[in-house]
């Protein structure tokens, strides 16, 4: 097959891709999406509306088919009978890890990637994470500060439609916000007893949603049926399928290609640049090059990093542009999992209409203002308060009318829950590299992944079952449960860096403006470029380096820098 040539290429259509697509497309630029994985049809593969009845397994999965083609992304609770289809089979996309070091590697392969089934949150950093590395002589300093970065979530906050409450913490800066849901009676007291019992330090918000609480651009106001992801008909959720991507489509300068797995960077010794990338078709095999002036690696931060690592050359014999010697280097991922939940005595005659997507969020407040004497860095809360509701009659024994009505009469007390999200401190020990003797399907050198939690986090994990206790019993909890799951990184999926930032060639891949220092004309914008990791979700920062990386690149190719 002759060379395919564009303007500029994006690998991968997730969060942001979609977002490169887009921002390209819209300056003009005639752009090429290559997507490892399948198309997608709303119309068919969203099923958030499908009855359990109509499942051959009633929704509960087929246990032998998960254990057999998907035994690590079915540690994810979304891949179920509904959406296991959004998720690789994993004997088709190995990967390795030391015996000693799990690591779970949640992955989505089809045009629009894991934007299709990811938890949604999304929150603004500060210079209190930013400045975070250099003030602990941690790693390397951020490249940019939150002025640097505010107008752009301002700019994709907008496009995205974001409900959230603002708060004015400094910490945790407000956005671009829609209404947001009202909390429910239990939160709201819940609320308002953790504002007076901690003076202002611990705060119950609305988790702040990339889901719409008003018609937005066209897409439709969530109508709460709760199952996000297995997909969005009323397109009321931000995706790349739902927002980005068609966007691109409008400008008329997208080609969009799924089956589409990129192997490596082609480089020109001459230019030092990239010419472009060589693809493996998913279906046929067969191998061919696409070209253009710039390339977007787009494709998660372990696939991304994994493409420049198989990409050596005589110039980057340990991977493109790995001059640094940090490509691989410094992965992280959050740690979950620590936390409590209680019953509440109180708005027993209440009930929720409806099921909100997710509920109640809990900013840092450790190593905030004051400095805790056990870890350094933070976490947040994420739970909601809830009653059972009738969903608990799957597991009850009981049939016909009277059973019934006992599930919706009395769905017995409150329960809050807090679970904590923390940060991960970067180190270059935890890493990834080709492994020599496992290939994919397509033949392509998969990875081998070296990373475990240190005691920081483990630590945080512990403080993290402490505040939670108090909180309950600050709002006078009964029945107090607390829980610390020994999970392995990757599980949190929100793994990060490998090809970060900095303001020195010498120990970092990507400039200020994710653009590879030693190949000008290859940006990287998703989980790979983060030299630090902060503890809030990262997916609206992606997009936001995105946009930011766009217009750079753009401006570069004007002054014909690229």
């Amino acid at each position: 097959m002759p060379p395919l040539t564009y303007d500029a290429i994006v690998v991968g259509s997730g969060i942001s891709g979609g977002w490169a697509a887009k921002e390209l497309t819209e300056h003009g630029l005639r752009t090429i999406v290559l997507e490892a994985g399948r198309p997608i049809d709303p119309a068919v593969d969203y099923v958030e509306h499908v009855p359990p009845y109509d499942k051959r397994y009633r929704g509960m999965g087929d246990r032998k088919r998960l254990e057999r083609y998907q035994p690590i992304q079915r540690q994810c609770g979304a891949c179920d009978e509904y959406a296991g289809k959004f998720f690789v089979n994993d004997l088709d996309n190995p990967y390795s890890y030391p015996a000693d070091k799990p690591f779970s590697w949640i992955r989505g392969r089809q045009v629009g990637g894991r934007s299709i089934m990811w938890g949604r949150c999304v929150y603004r950093w500060s210079d209190l994470d930013y400045e975070a590395n250099a003030k602990e002589g941690i790693a390397v300093d951020w490249p940019l500060r939150y002025r640097d970065m505010a107008p752009w979530w301002s700019y994709v906050e907008k496009f995205v439609g974001i409900q959230g409450r603002r708060e004015g913490l400094a910490h945790l800066p407000d956005g671009e916000f829609l209404k947001p849901w009202p909390l429910n009676a239990a939160e709201q007291r819940a609320r308002d007893i953790l504002l007076t019992k901690f003076g202002g330090e611990r705060v119950i918000t609305n988790a702040r949603l990339a889901i719409l609480t008003e018609d937005h651009l066209g897409r439709q106001k969530c109508h709460l049926c709760g199952t996000c992801y297995r997909g969005c008909v009323t397109l009321s959720y931000f995706s790349s399928i739902n927002s980005t991507l068609p966007a691109a489509k409008k400008t008329g300068n997208l080609t969009l290609r799924p089956f589409s797995v990129v192997h490596s960077v082609i480089y020109d010794p001459r230019t030092k640049k990239a010419t472009g990338v060589r693809v493996v078709d998913g279906n046929t095999k067969e191998m061919f090059d696409v070209k253009a002036k710039v390339i977007f690696l787009c494709a998660s931060a372990l696939e991304s990093t994994r493409i420049l690592l198989n990409s050596a050359t005589a110039e980057f014999p340990a991977g493109l542009g790995n001059s640094s010697g940090e490509l691989g280097h410094n992965l992280m991922d959050h740690i979950m999992d620590g936390g409590a939940t209680g019953t509440l005595p109180w708005a027993k005659d209440r009930r929720e209409v409806g099921r909100r997507p997710d509920a109640i969020y809990v900013p840092r407040f450790r190593n905030v203002k004051t400095k805790h004497p056990d870890f350094l860095r933070g976490y947040g809360f994420e739970g909601r308060a809830e009653r059972r509701g009738w969903e608990r009659g799957a597991e009850m024994a009981g049939f016909g009318a009277a059973f019934k009505k006992s599930l919706i009469g009395d769905l017995g007390p409150w329960e809050m829950n807090f679970g904590g999200f923390g940060e991960m401190l970067p180190r270059h020990e935890n890493y990834i590299e080709i492994d020599p003797n496992l290939v994919d399907a397509w033949g392509i050198p998969a990875l081998r992944v070296h990373c475990a939690y240190s005691d920081n986090e483990l630590k945080m994990q512990e403080d993290m079952v402490v505040t939670a206790t108090e909180m309950l019993e600050a709002m006078g909890a009964t029945n107090i449960r607390t829980y610390k799951e020994n999970n392995p990184p990757g599980l949190v999926i929100h793994e990060t860096g490998t090809a970060r930032m900095g303001r020195d060639p010498k120990t970092s891949v990507l400039n200020a403006h994710n653009q590879m220092w030693d190949v000008a004309n290859v940006f990287m914008t998703d989980g790979a470029c983060m030299p630090s990791t902060a503890n809030q979700n990262p997916s609206i920062t992606y997009m936001a380096l995105t946009a930011r990386a766009v217009d750079y690149a753009v401006g570069q190719m004007k002054k014909r820098e690229l």
